[in-house]
């Protein structure tokens, strides 16, 4: 009982540190004009990625061949593709399918590769010497290609290609987090925690891993932007989503077949995803910014 007391008194000055760095962090992000504009734009794809079914003015699958290869219009928007479909409708559509698979990529893949991280960094010695060398093994790999490899083994479908793209994000917060680990777990707060009693789980958990997250969000932000544009370059190879899904590599795929006449259809689905990758880079570069101790002043 007394251990647990004496580690409650341990975690308040951590509990109030962390409040801090999180004030100070929003405090400098918006002196930070470039992180402000990533921020807006991020804003404005979160209310797509939420409301965008229900802002549809159309049906995204409906087939209308008399309207087909329309230019933007009062009626169209962003104009219609092939098969008469409105295209603003389908980007609105495809938001969660486009930015969902690059969200979940990156928590599979930051989630395996923070336990990998952790574990080697905390033991060392064998284990560290063994998650190291499979880490340097998928590093060897370029990830695009280490990705259409698993997507060509396990087939072509949004699923696969989630894991694909998680897959090879799990080195880059491996050895992120190995080296924070190995740096956080030599200070004397943490031998004070280990003589109280705690187990390796209970440092690991509450006392190490709270003090390395600024590397995993700075991590996590710029992985999301490599993330979504590479489900979205899988999708255009025809190995993600496929046809009629409005997931804007696919839409992309689709316009390229019409770039002379109708370049409308590449155009919107193209702009939404540079967008949407330029907004979380200008966030991640302000995040590091903020973050990196290296950068005050």
């Amino acid at each position: 009982m007394e251990n647990n007391v004496n580690t409650v008194k341990l975690n308040e000055p951590v509990i109030k540190a962390q409040k801090n760095k999180s004030r100070k962090l929003w405090s400098k992000l918006k002196k930070n004009k470039t992180a402000m504009v990533g921020l807006g734009i991020l804003i404005v794809y979160a209310i797509i990625l939420l409301l965008g079914p229900w802002l549809a003015p159309y049906d995204p699958y409906e087939i209308d061949l008399a309207n087909k290869l329309q230019s933007p219009s009062m009626d169209h928007l962003m104009g219609t593709d092939d098969k008469g479909r409105d295209i603003l409708s389908r980007i609105l559509s495809g938001a969660y399918l486009t930015m969902g698979v690059g969200i979940f990529a990156v928590v599979f893949g930051g989630s395996v590769g923070i336990i990998l991280g952790l574990v080697a960094g905390y033991y060392g010695g064998i284990i560290d010497s063994i998650i190291s060398r499979i880490i340097d093994v998928m590093l060897a790999f370029p990830g695009i290609l280490l990705a259409l490899a698993i997507v060509s083994a396990l087939g072509t479908s949004l699923i696969n290609v989630t894991l694909a793209v998680g897959f090879f994000s799990v080195p880059m917060f491996a050895r992120i987090v190995r080296g924070s680990t190995m740096e956080v777990k030599k200070l004397e707060y943490i031998d004070a925690v280990r003589t109280l009693g705690a187990n390796d789980l209970i440092i690991i958990v509450r006392h190490i891993l709270p003090n390395i997250l600024s590397p995993i969000i700075i991590q996590a932000s710029m992985r999301l932007a490599t993330a979504i544009l590479s489900a979205a370059g899988l999708s255009f190879l025809g190995l993600g989503a496929q046809p009629p899904s409005p997931e804007w590599g696919a839409m992309l795929s689709t316009g390229r077949d019409f770039l002379f006449n109708a370049p409308h259809i590449a155009l919107f689905p193209g702009l939404m995803i540079s967008m949407l990758v330029l907004g979380l880079n200008l966030l991640g570069d302000g995040l590091r910014d903020a973050l990196d101790p290296r950068m005050k002043g």
